[in-house]
């Protein structure tokens, strides 16, 4: 019998200029997003103007971290190779208290710390109050998780 094969590399965001403020506010443990500093509107994902104001570079200010869940979906197989031995997991996508149009990505975890494969689909609720956590896939990337709040 042969040793099992190493697990592959968990896929990485692209982290441009743009996007940069918002991994490194991860790896401190803070959410933050882009504000338009004329209309005072939130943006996300991060760009190099706001879509609302007049030539003017966006703000980062920090969010609550508080939302609720949006939508879900549980991904099957075929999948790419580095999430064949979680499934099945969940992805959510979570609406800011601050601002409902602007929804983050990310995993709903039954406990911080824990894998994206640890709550049962069966028990997602569209609606439900959730609270960020970050997890620290490399030292680089801090992925935001949703607990239940």
């Amino acid at each position: 019998m042969s040793a099992p094969s190493p697990a592959p590399e968990p896929l990485l965001p692209v982290c441009d200029d743009d996007a940069r403020p918002f991994w490194e506010a991860t790896r401190r443990g803070r959410l933050c997003v882009q504000r338009c500093r004329d209309s005072g509107r939130l943006i996300f994902p991060p760009r190099p103007l706001s879509p609302w104001g007049r030539h003017r570079e966006p703000e980062w200010v920090e969010v609550s971290g508080r939302g609720h869940i949006w939508s879900f979906v549980v991904p099957h197989p075929p999948l790419l190779p580095a999430f064949m031995p979680v499934t099945p997991y969940n992805v959510v996508l979570v609406a800011l208290d601050e601002d409902p149009r602007i929804r983050l990505a990310g995993n709903l975890l039954a406990r911080e710390g824990g894998a994206i494969d640890e709550v049962d689909p069966a028990t997602i609720e569209i609606g439900a109050a959730v609270r960020v956590v970050f997890d620290p896939v490399t030292p680089e990337f801090h992925f935001p998780r949703w607990l239940r709040a």
